[in-house]
């Protein structure tokens, strides 16, 4: 029993080591691929279809500060205020999910960026609690606009597009610099289910969502990193 203990402190430490030690290298080195990048090859060679995916790391320069500003209003628009997980959003989406037949979820771009680069998409309570420690680690030691420069290089925007300049190539055909607000909008509208949503041509679902996403963008005004943003979006 003893020896079971010790083995399992051991691997408890290299753990927090190597966590730490791999958080620290993503600060600086761009992420070249993610666990879903891998998990989707797997699938797609079980399918008997192409293993391949696109994915090309642009540095956030290189990404319009429209396709910045758009994916937070759709997915975390407390993004600049909270320390990686939004209390207010998570209550709403509890007292939701207490009502209602479907789930909402409640995770912020940090949670997302921790699930995306270091873990694996499946559900299950060990999975969100190191999803809590990691969302933790690259809050203390990442800047926002690093969690966002890393979240739109890794995230699925397409069935087998990975990042922002590979999706706006797949989409739109041009980098991801030039997207227009308009087109901006329409990637982050099909982010809650990439792999079915198709931002261009859009539905008249993703139109909609699309046409929510401007109204945000133009609430929320110009994307800051620097300080909180303190005005409050209208719904």
């Amino acid at each position: 029993m003893k020896r079971f203990f010790r083995f399992l402190l051991k691997v408890v430490f290299w753990f927090f080591l190597a966590s730490i030690a791999l958080v620290f290298l993503y600060k600086w080195v761009p992420v070249p691929i993610t666990p879903l990048m891998v998990i989707r090859s797997v699938e797609h060679f079980q399918e008997d279809k192409e293993m391949g995916y696109k994915h090309d790391w642009v540095p956030i320069e290189a990404i319009s500060k429209n396709l910045q500003l758009a994916v937070i209003c759709s997915e975390d628009q407390n993004f600049l205020n909270h320390s990686g997980f939004d209390i207010k959003a998570i209550e709403k989406a509890m007292e939701y999910n207490k009502k209602g037949k479907r789930t909402r979820g409640a995770s912020s771009i940090s949670q997302q960026t921790a699930k995306n680069v270091f873990l694996w998409p499946q559900r299950s309570w060990f999975r969100k609690g190191l999803e809590t420690y990691f969302t933790f680690i690259i809050e203390l030691v990442w800047s926002k606009e690093r969690i966002i420069e890393v979240y739109l290089n890794s995230i699925e925007m397409g069935n087998g597009v990975y990042g922002a300049e590979a999706a706006s190539q797949h989409w739109f055909k041009k980098s991801a610099i030039k997207l227009s607000r308009q087109e901006a909008a329409a990637i982050a509208a099909i982010l809650p289910n990439p792999r079915v949503y198709r931002a261009h041509p859009a539905t008249p679902y993703i139109q909609g969502r699309k046409n929510w996403i401007s109204r945000q963008m133009g609430y929320f005004g110009p994307l800051d990193y620097s300080k909180n943003h303190e005005k409050k979006l209208k719904n």
